[in-house]
């Protein structure tokens, strides 16, 4: 049978897709959390009421100190909260990304920014008019090379922006311990490079069962400068009441705070009230809640869709997205998705994320697994049927 490709209309970037894929039936592209409440975080739920009160009957100071102390305990990044007055929040790690991306405009600082990775970060230095540079993931894969690499790809950049884990691809300078981001870090302290971390997707180290290396201990010890970004939005069913940090270190912190407060007053202390509920209640269970959800849909997208048309890229660290290889000759990812789209399923196109070269990411398509597990295996399954239809 002959498969008509629908053309739907050109897209600027991935954010545009994921809020065309609100309206579809399967919403596999953005990767915020659609999942079911578990039985204790419907037990917050229930507690809103109180909550609410509770915020209202307390200082903002004391909202924001109670998220802090819970959210950097626990992902064992106690150091940081030595200076836990240097922590700034923000309601959106966009926003935190804007205030980085602010600082690195004034300072008329250029950027070797990873890639691939979420669009978002390289939009967001490009409408600020920061040079970029790319930095490809595979530099950063050996402890005993990334260094010697970045001496020759990094040299002529004044920032290293790195995401971690990496998203798409769940690639990770921790996977395997801290050595190389150890020697990632020496690098920036010996040759005076700036060193931006997205930590955003980190919270899936330890859902993945391993644990978090405190990386504001490192970079303190050896010296390094640093603006470190994490978020809370990608992780919990919150339906997006969220909050994301700012922290950098010691040097440049008195400009980093002035741009912050030239942004926001303050993020909810409502929303931080809940929040904070949540992360004391995956310390409870261990992140059992998150951790189940996300292990069921990967399987179950490995399991379905690994095969003759895809080829699942198994990641260093297990996040909330799958990242598929397309494996059928002359069908790019542009022309999959629009396939797909005809069945009501929306999967995202990996060039966004190859930012400088979008060709390469045409063989690519990444899927969202923070789904309702019986709603997350119809999708799959409509994919499974569709991909059989095309090779028929």
């Amino acid at each position: 049978m002959s498969v008509v490709i629908t053309r739907q209309e050109v897209k600027q970037d991935i954010t545009q897709h994921e809020i065309s894929a609100l309206k579809t039936r399967f919403n596999l592209a953005d990767a915020h959390t659609h999942q079911d409440q578990s039985v204790t975080q419907r037990q917050i739920v229930e507690r809103l009421p109180e909550l609410w009160y509770r915020a209202q009957g307390q200082t903002q100071y004391q909202s924001e100190q109670e998220f802090i102390k819970a959210f950097f305990t626990f992902h064992g990044q106690e150091h940081a909260l030595k200076r836990h007055d240097e922590i700034y929040l923000v309601y959106a790690a966009s926003i935190a990304m804007h205030i980085t991306a602010t600082y690195l405009r004034k300072r008329d600082m250029s950027v070797g920014l990873i890639e691939p990775c979420f669009d978002n970060l390289h939009d967001l230095l490009k409408h600020m008019e920061v040079p970029l540079s790319p930095l490809n993931e595979s530099l950063f894969h050996s402890p005993e090379h990334v260094y010697a690499n970045l001496e020759t790809a990094a040299a002529k950049v004044d920032a290293i922006f790195l995401v971690d884990p990496n998203n798409p691809t769940g690639s990770s300078l921790f996977a395997e311990g801290p050595e190389t981001f150890i020697e990632v870090a020496r690098y920036c302290k010996d040759h005076g490079k700036l060193l931006i971390l997205d930590f955003c997707f980190a919270a899936f180290i330890k859902a993945s069962g391993g644990s978090r290396y405190d990386a504001y201990a490192i970079l303190d010890e050896i010296g390094t400068q640093y603006i470190i970004m994490e978020d809370t939005g990608k992780t919990w069913p919150l339906q997006d009441a969220k909050c994301a940090t700012i922290m950098s270190s010691k040097g440049i912190n008195a400009d980093i705070y002035s741009i912050v407060t030239s942004v926001l007053l303050n993020v909810s202390p409502f929303i931080l009230n809940v929040v904070t509920q949540y992360i004391l209640d995956s310390s409870e269970d261990g992140f059992e809640s998150v951790r189940s959800v996300l292990d069921i849909n990967r399987q179950v997208a490995r399991k379905r869709l690994d095969g003759s048309f895809l080829n699942y890229l198994t990641p260093m660290v297990d996040t909330s997205v799958a990242w598929f290889e397309i494996t059928r000759e002359g069908v790019s990812a542009d022309d999959l998705q629009a396939y797909l789209m005809d069945y009501d399923v929306y999967v995202l196109p990996g060039k966004y994320f190859y930012w400088s070269q979008p060709e390469a990411g045409q063989k690519y398509i990444r899927l969202a697994l923070a789904r309702k597990p019986e709603e997350f295996q119809q999708a799959v399954e409509t994919i499974a049927r569709a991909l059989e239809k095309y090779n028929g």
